[in-house]
């Protein structure tokens, strides 16, 4: 059974200079344990997708239409009373500062017990005993002692582990993770990267991680989702996609980072910028930027086509088979 299926979801923020389609038309589906890496550049709706499962888009934006449905429950349909039953306990959410989530003036134990008392009637030794768990799962050494501490007693990679830990205290059925370990070293990022990875398989969660770096979601994810302009564009099981891309997108993507060009060759970079979400052009929104475009990308927006059973595609001008970036 699913645990999270998304049909058509929209979200939309009003400006001065129009609406903005941050996303549009975005349907996934999600089972225990899976992991969905959720890819794209900045300004690609990615982070708002996110926001929207859980409910969390402040005005002016809103959802303006699909269903998110969560083993079977409309999420777009609910009060806000009952989303507040389900954030933090069987949905939650990773976000890229760990301050976003730890309070400053509070200790850890405090903020820990809060957490789990919001949505359980237990001791706060039962409360604690079960945040020192946590701490211990992710990867926190002494972790009694550690409860004890205030947020910026921690490192960067600590209070990120932390808030890693917060979200699994009450084994949501769900996490969705805003790119948390954008500002980390690299070997903090590997440590928390494997740290999840064993998490999820462990506990059956499913997750979505939310992230620029294709590299990240390559030893993370089982599924890869690619956006742009607030669509998704291509989807599929990872190896597949990254081995055989069929989008010219997420073969741009993939020819940007540096380990898929020979020493001595200039990186492949994606021409131009990415468009004015409240000003894109007609027909397909990558097609500007696109080497393979016709006078039909640049008039008519691609429907979702399925390749096959697992992947599925936005495009007039696939990509042959056999084409690696």
């Amino acid at each position: 059974m699913s645990v999270l299926e998304v049909q058509e979801l929209q979200t939309h923020f009003s400006t001065r200079n129009g609406v903005v389609k941050a996303v549009d038309g975005v349907s996934f589906s999600l089972s225990e344990g899976q992991v969905l890496g959720l890819v794209g550049e900045s300004g690609s709706g990615k982070s708002v997708t996110g926001f929207s499962i859980l409910r969390l888009v402040d005005v002016p934006g809103r959802i303006v239409g699909g269903r998110i449905l969560f083993r079977g429950q409309d999420l777009a349909t609910l009060s806000q009373a009952e989303m507040r039953a389900i954030r933090g306990n069987r949905i939650a959410m990773i976000f890229q500062d760990p301050l976003m989530t730890l309070n400053p003036v509070l200790r850890i134990d405090t903020q820990m017990v809060e957490a789990v008392q919001a949505h359980h009637r237990v001791s706060k030794k039962a409360a604690l005993a079960r945040a020192a768990d946590a701490l211990t799962r992710v990867g926190i050494p002494s972790a009694l002692e550690r409860l004890s501490a205030y947020p910026h007693q921690f490192s960067g990679g600590m209070r990120q582990r932390v808030a890693i830990a917060i979200a699994l205290l009450n084994e949501p059925d769900l996490i969705v993770a805003d790119e948390p370990t954008t500002a980390l070293d690299v070997t903090i990022q590997s440590q928390i990267l494997i740290e999840v990875q064993g998490l999820t398989r462990e506990s059956g969660t499913a997750l979505i991680w939310i992230t620029h770096d294709l590299a990240v979601v390559a030893g993370l994810a089982d599924e890869i989702a690619v956006m742009y302009a607030g669509r998704i564009v291509e989807t599929g099981p990872i190896d597949a996609v990254l081995r055989q891309p069929r989008h010219p997108y997420t073969n741009g993507l993939l020819g940007s980072i540096p380990g898929n060009s020979r020493r001595g060759q200039a990186l492949q970079q994606i021409p131009g910028m990415a468009p004015n979400m409240a000003q894109l052009p007609a027909g397909c929104a990558f097609a500007p930027r696109c080497a393979f475009s016709s006078e039909q990308c640049r008039s008519q927006t691609p429907d979702a086509q399925a390749l096959s059973l697992t992947r599925s595609l936005r495009c007039h001008h696939p990509l042959p088979e056999g084409v690696s970036p």
